[in-house]
C-alpha cells in the first residue's frame, strides 16, 4: 500500500513547485494527417520551453482554443482522428499524467468551441457546421446533455466566459470547398439552459482563434483564420458582462498571424502555444499583457516542433470564481503573518515591469518570484498592514490614481482596490499602522495626503496637507505617527522632515530637518516601533548616506553609516530588527539589496540581489515599526 508521503508535498509545495500558474496544452497534430496524444505544461510566470505532462486516452486533432477547466481539473472533448468522436478526456492540472475517462458528448465533433466556469464546461458547435451547445459537469464524470442551439450553426468557433456567461465567437460555415468565414459573436447564462442570444460581431471574419479574458471582466478572441488561407494578425476585445462588437487592438508576434493554436490565461496575461504561423507551423508560445492592450510578444517554445490543432487550458482563467478576487492567490503553507516577509512592487528598466519580488527580511538571500501587478508600473507608494500591501499611483505610463492590493499570506497577483483622490507619478507611501495606510505628495506636485482603510477596498479619502507641494518624499511609521523626509517642492530639493498623527486627519507638524536637502531617498517604511531609517537618494550627485531619527520625539536626522554604494530610486522595507534597501539607480540599475539592523548604527551590508536590476520600485512588509505595539 502506497503511504501519502507529507513531507515530499511539503518541500514541493515550499518549492513553488505546486502552483496555480500551469498552461497545458494537449493533443493537436504535427504532422498532417497524425493525431496526438502527447501533452506538455509550462509555467505563465516564466519563460521558456513546456516540459512533458502526460497523454490523452487516443490520438485526437482537437484544433486549437481554450479547453473547459475548473481550479483542479481539464477536460478535452470531442475532436478528430478518422472520423469526429464523443469522448471526453479529463486530467487534474496539479498532477499530470494519462488522461482518464470523464463520459461522451451528445453527438460526435470535431473543431468545437469549449467554455467553462468553476462548476460548468459547454461544448459548442463543431464539424460539420452544427449548431448543439452541450453542457456538464467538470467535477463529475459523466455524459453531457443538450443546453440548446447557437445562434447560427458553425465550425470552429472559439469560446470564452465570466463566472456567470460563456461567449462563442466567430468559425465558418462548413461548406466545402471554399468555406464562409463568419464574424458572429452570441451568448448564454451558464447557470441556465437554452439556446444562446445574440451579443455582436467580431471586428472581421475569422475561425479557428484563440481565446482569453483578464481580471477586469473583458474577454479576448485572438489571431485565427480568414480566406484565402490567411491568418489573422490582430486580436478583438469586448466587455463579457455587456453586449456590442468587439474592438481590434494589437498585432500577434508573427506577422504573418496565429491559428490553430492552444490557448490560455491567467489575470493579466494571455498565452498562444504552435500552431500556424502563416506559411510555416512552428512551435513559439507568445503572450500579451491583457491589462495594457499591447502587442504579443515571444515567451518561450513547445517542447514539440510543429505542433498545431492542440488544445489549452488552466485552472486559473477568469471564468473561476475566486471568492470575488479573480487572480487566485494560492494560501502558503510556509509563512506566518509577520514573520518578515517584504515584497518589491514594479520597477523600471526602463521599461516597465509588472514584478512583485518576494524577500524574505530574517534570513540573507536572493528575491524570488511572488505575483504580477495588474499592469506594468514604477514611482508609485506603498503601504502595508499585517495581511495586505496596497501600491498606488505611480507611471503606469502616465501619472496614475490606480491602487493596487496584494494578500501577503500568498503568491500571486496583485488585484483592483481603488483610486486615490489625484493621479500623480512618484508618490509618497510607507505610513501605515495595522488599519490605515497613507498616500502623499506626487508629481505634478501637490500637497495633498491621502487615506485608506487597508482592510476595506474602495477610494481614498482626504487627510490633509503637506507643509509645501512636493514629490519624491519618502516616510518612516510606528503605530502612532507617520514621518516624511524631504523631496523637491518642484523647484528645488528640500530637507524637511514632518510628522502626522496616523489615527486622526490633519496637516503636518514639523518635525525637523535632514542633514541635507535631499530627494530619491530609497522609499519605504524602515523603521522599529522606536526608530526610522532612511538610505540613499540625490543631493545633486548621488549618496550613500543613511540616517535615522526617533519617531516619537522631534529633532534633526542623526547619521546611521553608509549603503554599499551610492544609488536613488530604490525599495525599501523592514521588521522590528532588520531594514532592506533593494535595486535603484546607482548610476546604472541596481539589483543589490542592502540591510541594516535598525537598533545600531553601521554601515551596510549585503542581503541578496532583486530577481532584475530596476530603478524605481516600491516596497513593503508584514511586520514594519507601524505594525509594533
Amino acid at each position: 500500500m502506497a503511504i501519502w508521503n507529507i513531507r515530499e508535498r511539503y518541500d514541493k509545495t515550499r518549492a513553488n513547485e505546486v502552483r496555480s500558474d500551469r498552461a497545458i496544452e494537449m493533443g493537436g497534430a504535427v504532422d498532417p494527417g497524425s493525431y496526438g496524444t502527447s501533452g506538455s505544461v509550462m509555467l505563465m510566470s516564466s519563460s521558456g520551453t513546456s516540459v512533458d505532462f502526460g497523454d490523452l486516452l487516443g490520438g485526437r486533432d482537437l484544433y486549437g482554443g481554450l479547453s473547459a477547466s475548473n481550479r483542479s481539473r481539464a477536460l478535452f472533448y470531442g475532436g478528430e482522428t478518422s472520423g469526429n468522436v464523443t469522448d471526453i478526456d479529463s486530467v487534474l492540472v496539479a498532477s499530470g499524467g494519462k488522461c482518464s475517462d470523464h463520459g461522451d458528448l451528445t453527438v460526435a465533433r470535431g473543431y468545437g468551441g469549449a467554455t467553462s466556469n468553476e462548476i460548468t464546461y459547454l461544448c459548442f458547435g463543431g464539424n460539420p457546421a452544427i449548431n448543439v451547445i452541450d453542457f456538464g459537469n467538470i467535477a463529475s464524470t459523466g455524459n453531457s446533455v443538450d443546453f440548446g442551439n447557437l445562434t447560427v450553426s458553425r465550425n470552429a468557433p472559439v469560446g470564452i466566459s465570466s463566472p456567470t456567461r460563456g461567449v462563442f465567437a466567430g468559425g465558418t460555415d462548413g461548406s466545402s470547398p471554399s468555406p464562409a468565414f463568419l464574424n458572429v459573436i452570441d451568448y448564454v447564462t451558464i447557470a441556465s439552459t437554452g439556446n444562446a442570444a445574440d451579443f455582436g460581431d467580431l471586428s472581421g471574419t475569422a475561425a479557428y482563434m484563440g481565446a482569453a479574458n483578464d481580471s477586469l471582466g473583458r474577454g479576448f478572441f485572438i489571431g485565427g483564420h480568414q480566406a484565402g488561407s490567411k491568418n489573422v494578425g490582430a486580436t478583438d476585445v469586448f466587455t463579457i458582462a455587456s453586449t456590442g462588437n468587439a474592438t481590434e487592438f494589437g498585432e500577434l508576434f508573427n506577422t504573418g498571424g496565429q491559428r490553430q493554436a492552444a490557448s490560455a490565461c491567467q489575470g493579466t496575461m494571455a498565452f498562444m502555444l504552435g500552431g500556424v504561423h502563416y506559411p510555416g507551423i512552428v512551435n513559439n508560445v507568445t503572450r500579451f499583457n491583457m491589462i495594457t492592450l499591447g502587442n504579443m510578444t515571444d515567451f518561450g517554445d513547445l517542447n514539440v516542433d510543429n505542433k498545431y490543432n492542440a488544445k489549452g487550458a488552466t485552472t486559473s482563467h477568469d471564468g473561476i470564481d475566486f471568492s470575488g478576487n479573480n487572480n487566485f492567490q494560492r494560501p502558503s503553507v510556509t509563512y506566518m503573518p509577520g514573520s518578515g516577509r517584504a515584497l518589491s512592487f514594479g520597477g523600471g528598466t526602463p521599461t516597465l515591469l509588472n514584478a512583485i519580488d518576494l524577500i524574505h527580511i530574517p534570513t540573507k538571500g536572493n528575491a524570488s518570484d511572488f505575483g504580477d501587478l495588474l499592469l506594468g508600473t514604477a514611482s508609485g507608494g506603498s503601504n502595508s498592514s499585517l495581511t495586505r500591501g496596497l501600491y498606488a499611483g505611480g507611471q503606469q505610463p502616465t501619472a496614475s490614481n490606480t491602487i493596487m492590493s496584494v494578500e501577503l499570506i500568498s503568491q500571486g497577483n496583485a488585484a483592483d482596490f481603488g483610486n486615490l483622490t489625484r493621479s500623480s507619478n512618484h508618490v509618497g507611501g510607507a505610513i501605515s499602522s495595522a488599519t490605515r495606510g497613507l498616500f502623499q505628495g506626487g508629481d505634478p506636485a501637490t500637497d495633498i495626503i491621502d487615506y485608506n482603510t487597508i482592510a476595506t477596498a474602495g477610494n481614498s479619502t482626504d487627510f490633509g496637507d503637506l507643509s509645501v507641494a512636493k514629490y519624491f518624499a519618502k516616510a518612516v511609521s510606528n503605530s502612532t505617527r507617520g514621518v516624511i523626509a524631504g523631496g523637491n517642492n518642484g523647484s528645488a530639493k528640500v530637507n524637511v522632515i514632518e510628522y502626522v498623527t496616523i489615527a486622526s486627519t490633519g496637516d503636518v507638524t514639523d518635525f525637523g530637518d535632514l542633514t541635507a536637502a535631499r530627494e530619491n531617498i530609497m522609499g519605504g517604511n524602515v523603521s522599529s516601533s522606536t526608530r526610522g531609517v532612511f538610505g540613499g537618494g540625490e543631493e545633486g550627485d548621488l549618496v550613500n548616506i543613511i540616517e535615522y531619527i526617533t519617531i516619537a520625539s522631534t529633532g534633526n536626522s542623526q547619521d546611521f553609516g553608509d549603503l554599499t554604494a551610492a544609488r536613488d530610486y530604490g525599495m525599501a522595507a523592514s521588521n522590528s530588527v532588520k531594514g532592506i534597501f533593494g535595486g535603484g539607480y546607482a548610476p546604472g540599475n541596481s539589483d543589490v539589496i542592502d540591510f541594516i539592523t535598525i537598533a545600531t548604527t553601521g554601515n551596510a551590508a549585503d542581503h541578496g540581489d532583486l530577481t532584475a536590476a530596476k530603478k524605481r520600485p516600491a516596497g513593503v512588509s508584514d511586520s514594519h515599526g507601524g505594525l509594533q505595539a
